[in-house]
């Protein structure tokens, strides 16, 4: 082989290398996005079971007072 085939070769090889440099860059936004999405409805769902918890909470103390008030009367 000459210095142009080898050239040729090296040239072929580093061009391979970047596609598929390109092909898992591409690959990891997606990924990246994906866990994105992911991450954002988490946050969603757990500000939404926080609430809820609070709001059992607070039921559950009204109810306990409620209790309390009662054993009181008696």
């Amino acid at each position: 082989m000459d210095s142009s085939e080898l050239n040729d070769q090296n040239l072929h090889e580093l061009g391979e290398r970047i596609e598929s440099l390109i092909t898992l860059c591409q690959q990891l936004r997606q990924e990246n996005q994906t866990l994105r999405t992911n991450e954002q409805q988490w946050k969603q769902e757990r500000a939404s079971l926080v609430e809820k918890n609070e709001i059992a909470r607070t039921r559950v103390e009204a109810m306990i007072g409620r209790l309390k008030a009662l054993e009181h009367e008696s």
